[in-house]
């Protein structure tokens, strides 16, 4: 598992049409994501695997 961090760019592998999502907090395994699409919505990473996007 990767280690989110704050700033880091993600995608939700189930719900592409949530677009790019920007990491805003990280609580143990709770992380607050703010999708284009989306909004902000908290992910239980025990559950889902975030896609961190390369910024390259």
């Amino acid at each position: 598992m990767t280690l989110l961090e704050p700033g880091m760019l993600v995608r939700h592998p189930t719900r592409p049409e949530w677009g790019l999502g920007q990491v805003q907090s990280v609580v143990g395994s709770r992380v607050t994501v703010n999708f284009e699409h989306a909004g902000k919505l908290l992910i239980n990473v025990a559950q889902i695997a975030l896609d961190v996007v390369d910024e390259a």
